[in-house]
């Protein structure tokens, strides 16, 4: 306990020292870092003029979920980039017809806009089914069979495409086409 505090208390100092008026610079009621946790220290290595400070995360990707295969994941590791929600349902004809286009993209921008699928409206064994079919095994596609994330973004049909800028601004929400999702990750990407 004396630890996390001290953690807290050098990081606080470091920040103030560092970066004189950059709260200021906040938008929002978001924290840097939530609630109870610890903001990580500066590497090691790290130049004690340019200390290591986490990325604000933004309403929009304050969530946290479990992949089709189990795995925790944590929408804020991604703040800061630019990401792509897909969600969709494994029975979805449309949903189909994207897949492709989304197993093409998503490997080649994995670390500059991120597609996190969002899987709905169907049984675990057909949402596997369908990652496996269409090669998405390699995309974070999340399970929310119990459908927490759609009331969240108040997606009320599949496919939707929730596009968040590296703010955490919701700049699009509702229906691509191959074509139009590959120009809107790739201008993403650049800017």
């Amino acid at each position: 306990m004396r630890l996390r505090t001290a953690r807290r208390l050098v990081t606080a100092a470091l920040l103030a020292a560092t970066l004189p008026g950059a709260a200021s610079c906040a938008v929002g009621p978001e924290r840097a870092t939530p609630v109870g946790a610890v903001a990580p220290a500066p590497a090691a290595s790290a130049s004690p003029a340019a200390p290591v400070v986490p990325a604000r995360v933004p309403e929009t990707l304050s969530f946290t979920a479990k992949t089709l295969d189990g795995t925790a994941f944590s929408a804020a590791a991604l703040a800061g980039k630019p990401v792509v929600l897909w969600f969709w349902a494994p029975w979805c004809a449309t949903c189909a017809s994207q897949a492709w286009t989304v197993a093409e993209i998503a490997p080649k921008y994995r670390d500059t806009v991120p597609i996190v699928g969002v899987a709905g409206l169907g049984e675990q064994k057909a949402m596997k089914e369908f990652v496996s079919e269409f090669e998405l095994a390699g995309t974070p596609q999340l399970d929310d069979r119990s459908g927490a994330l759609w009331r969240r973004f108040e997606v009320v049909e599949q496919s939707t495409f929730v596009v968040v800028d590296r703010d955490g601004r919701v700049v699009h929400q509702g229906f691509l086409d191959g074509e139009s999702l590959t120009r809107q990750v790739d201008a993403l990407a650049r800017g």
